[in-house]
């Protein structure tokens, strides 16, 4: 199951939108993974650096993929952290 997410949070995946974003993948009986929705290339959701690493920007698009048994809800809960303003969470 894939998705592309438009990050909106300000600082884009750094700090507490990361960290919201990596507990909330953990939550969840799926794998899932990440990257630049223009790229093939995939970081594990689960690993803060690697989500950091990713250095997103707000306004830019992500490609979520998941599998396994939750895999639906686990991209719905995340994107809902990365298609809300930081503040409102």
């Amino acid at each position: 199951m894939e998705r592309i997410v438009t990050v909106v949070p300000e600082d884009g995946l750094h700090a507490r939108p990361a960290s919201k974003f990596v507990e909330t993948a953990n939550e969840y009986d799926a794998d899932v993974q990440l990257g630049r929705a223009d790229t093939d290339d995939l970081a594990p959701a689960a690993s803060m650096l690697a989500v950091t690493g990713l250095g997103v920007s707000a306004g830019e698009d992500v490609r979520l993929v998941a599998e396994g048994d939750d895999a639906e809800a686990v991209l719905d809960a995340l994107e809902d952290i990365l298609s809300t303003p930081e503040a409102e969470h």
